[in-house]
Parts: C-alpha cells; structure tokens; sequence
C-alpha cells in the first residue's frame, strides 16, 4: 500500500507542474486578451470577444480531448501537405498544458479587463498631463493597479485551475488522478486512494490561498493606509 501512496505523491508534484505551466499560458493569453478587448480596434476586439465567449461555453473534457486528438491529426495533415513524411504527437502533458491554458487564459482575459477598466480614468489623465510616457504610465500607474484589483479573480481561477488538472489523466498524463484510479482498480480500495488524492488537493488550494493572501494584503497596503 505504501508503494502506492508514494506513487501518487510523485503525480502530485506532475499536477503542479501542469497547473504552473498553464497558469504562465493563461496569464500571457489573458494580458493579450485584455488589451485586445480594450482596444479601440475592431479586428483586435471581435476576435478576443469571440475567443472569451466560445471557450468559456466548451466543457474542458471536450476541448482536451480535441487538442489532443485532433491536434494531432491536424498537425500531421499539415505536414503531409508540406510534403515531409515526418509524424509528430502531442504529448499528453503539452496537450494538457495547453488546453487548460487556452481554457484559462479566456477567464483570465476577462479577470485583467475588469481589473484595468476599475482603474480611476482621473489618474491616467493626471499621469499624461504630468508629461509621463505610454510606458511610464503602464509600468507606473496601470499595472500595479491591475494586480491588486485583479488578484481576487486570478486566485478564484487558480483555484478551479488546479482541479481541473484531474481531467487530464484521461488523456494517459500519469498525475495524481490517474495514479489514484490505478492504485483503486490494483487494491479494490477506491475510497482510501481517492480520499487521499482529495487531501492532496485541498493542501494545495490551503497553500494557495496562504500565498495569495499575503500577496492581495501587500499589494493593498496603501488602500488600507488611505482609508484609516
């Protein structure tokens, strides 16, 4: 039994290592994606819009099983149209580092505007009559602001984040999930392993929101001065 306990806590460290690497996808799709809706371009707006509104409404198992299979054989279709005779695969945890960032990466889209648009339109404007530089005002003003007022929808979605990393052990990703089922069909315990997997998980969402807390309190350190 304790082979099998040791062999989950090695998924674990894979389950955050898939949900680190896809919070660094989500947050980059995210920024993207805020400043695309925020611009005043429509061919940066719709396709954001769209983007926002179709990911959001796909259950992830069906988008992590697209990427996975279908991206596969788009991608050897696409080299066979080039004429190489090379065969490529997605790997299951690029597969599942992918998807769950693109998932992601469209409510963060949406964590990132909100937070830029609660931004007082007063200290942009007293920032450009003070004679400060587009990126000045970005590095300055906009997003230290963005992270405090972000920071509560960036915790929520890296919460959820992390409990989706479960759906990727149907695609073979040998994480904690997927070493779990293993160890209950071998054992017939289903109860013992999954109830320890559960554990595993609420360590981490404890831990996070230990982190995160800190971060949102020091962040807001000068709110909290101006409104005593």
């Amino acid at each position: 039994m304790s082979a099998y306990y040791g062999s989950i806590l090695h998924g674990a460290l894979l389950t955050v290592g898939v949900s680190l690497a896809a919070l660094v996808v989500a947050v980059l799709l995210g920024l993207l994606g805020a400043a695309a809706k925020l611009s005043g371009r429509r061919a940066l707006r719709v396709p954001a819009t769209l983007y926002t509104t179709v990911i959001r409404g796909i259950p992830e198992l069906v988008l992590m099983l697209l990427v996975f299979y279908g991206g596969s054989i788009g991608l050897n279709a696409l080299i066979e149209a080039l004429g190489s005779e090379v065969t490529l695969n997605i790997e299951p945890f690029t597969a599942g580092v992918l998807t769950l960032g693109f998932i992601y990466g469209a409510y963060m889209t949406e964590t990132f505007r909100g937070a830029i648009l609660a931004i007082p339109k007063g200290q942009l404007e007293a920032a450009a009559a003070f004679g400060m530089s587009p990126r000045q005002v970005l590095l300055r003003i906009t997003l230290p602001q963005m992270v405090r007022y972000a920071l509560p929808g960036v915790t929520n979605n890296w919460l959820v984040l992390i409990k989706a990393t479960a759906v990727v052990s149907l695609i073979g990703l040998q994480e904690m999930t997927y070493l779990a089922k293993q160890a209950s069909a071998a054992t017939r315990s289903p109860f013992v392993f999954f109830l320890f997997t559960a554990a595993l998980f609420l360590v981490y969402t404890w831990v996070s929101l230990l982190l995160l807390r800190r971060l949102n309190q020091r962040y807001s350190l000068g709110v909290k001065r101006g409104q005593l």
